[in-house]
């Protein structure tokens, strides 16, 4: 018989979630207060904007383009081309993406690091200007990153909301109008109920300053592809996280009409054994929406998390071969760059063919988002796979 207090219980045949199972609530010794229904939503100053600006991203045909990497992410990018991480090779790597012309036909919205949303071209124009003009949303990434979450089975929460409110309203001033804020959630790490439970807060919070500044908030709870766990374990947890964090975003008075979401795609570890179809991974995840995610959410924009960019834009594609209750499209960052970078080269000479390269890429994915995306002539640098084990942003 198990001490009293201390009940380890199972989620599965082969799995135990810390002391209990995660999909279990806290009780109220972990809460600090009861469950209640939360107060009716009350329409603030940027209501309309922000539902305008969340309509105007989840356009027909579009997506986003994340090149919010921290610079020290940056610099990863740079290196693997031979490049310095200096602010000026940084700079001329975001104006030969954010200069590209025509961009805006496939691209409804950038998310920018804070140092590009104040940067300007080599001429002197800012940044902002440069995608307003390809009628390109900008927004900003607006956490400070992962740190290790105590009493966890060794995972992470994403840090931030210190003076969030004061840095959204200069980031509006500026220009942006969105907001992204990524967390994580590690399957082969549990995941424990209070590494979601910090997941899911941290993200409503987020999401109701931002609105409360006039930015539309991304709302991002990466689970990691990381571990060789079947398509049916990431189902499970996802389900799970989605509940949680929409509990949360109600308990904050979000706007739903006024939000963009930034899931993962439903797919089995990238070290499991089988591999899942574009078909299994399109039937897996719309399952876990359409269980999840109120019709109201006006886009959910994919992260591709690693996967190749083929890969990326076959799943988004068959995830819209049938009618959606949302705009289902992408918020892509390597599956939109890898190919740029390699054919850039950190060379002068070679940007406008880099630019063309971001052109093939985008407007392969607004194919897929149309449903009519088919795969062929796709180079071999196309299809390699660009998951990391471990990687961090």
């Amino acid at each position: 018989m198990a001490s009293a207090g201390l009940v380890k219980l199972k989620t599965s045949s082969s799995q135990w979630i810390g002391q209990q199972p995660f999909n279990h609530r806290p009780g109220p010794s972990l809460l600090s207060a009861p469950r209640r229904v939360a107060l009716p939503i009350r329409a603030g100053a940027y209501t309309d904007e922000l539902v305008q600006t969340a309509k105007s991203i989840a356009s027909p045909g579009c997506g986003i383009l994340a090149i919010d990497e921290s610079n020290a992410t940056c610099g990863k990018r740079l290196a693997s081309i031979g490049l310095d991480n200096t602010e000026s090779n940084r700079q001329a790597y975001r104006q030969l993406l954010l200069t590209t012309p025509g961009l805006g036909e496939y691209i409804s919205g950038a998310i920018l690091f804070e140092e590009t949303l104040y940067q300007s071209t080599t001429d002197g124009k800012k940044f902002v200007d440069c995608l307003r003009e390809e009628k390109i949303v900008p927004g900003i990434k607006v956490d400070k990153g992962l740190v290790p979450l105590p009493g966890s089975n060794n995972e992470s929460w994403c840090q931030g909301l210190d003076g969030l409110a004061s840095r959204s309203a200069e980031y509006y001033k500026q220009g942006a109008r969105f907001a992204k804020w990524r967390t994580v959630v590690s399957i082969p790490c549990g995941p424990s109920s209070l590494a979601v439970k910090e997941a899911a807060w941290g993200l409503a919070r987020y999401a109701a300053i931002s609105q409360d500044n006039g930015l539309v908030p991304i709302v991002e709870p990466e689970i990691l592809l990381d571990g060789d766990h079947s398509i049916e374990r990431t189902l499970e947890v996802a389900e799970y996280v989605w509940s949680e964090v929409f509990y949360y975003l109600t308990q904050n008075n979000v706007v739903f009409e006024g939000i963009l979401l930034k899931p993962s795609m439903v797919t089995p570890g990238a070290e499991h054994k089988e591999k899942a179809s574009p078909e299994t991974i399109a039937e897996y995840t719309l399952k876990m929406l359409k269980r999840r995610v109120p019709p109201a959410v006006p886009g959910i924009m994919f992260l591709s998390g690693g996967q190749s960019e083929v890969e990326a834009t076959l799943n988004l594609n068959a995830m819209n071969q049938s009618p959606n209750p949302w705009h289902v499209s992408f918020s892509y960052a390597r599956a939109l760059q890898n190919s740029v970078l390699k054919t850039w080269k950190g060379r002068p000479e070679n940007v406008e063919a880099a630019q063309k390269a971001l052109l093939v890429r985008a407007r392969a994915n607004s194919v897929a988002q149309l449903g009519k995306y088919t795969g062929e002539d796709e180079s071999d640098e196309a299809k390699k796979g660009m998951f990391v084990k471990g990687y961090t942003y």
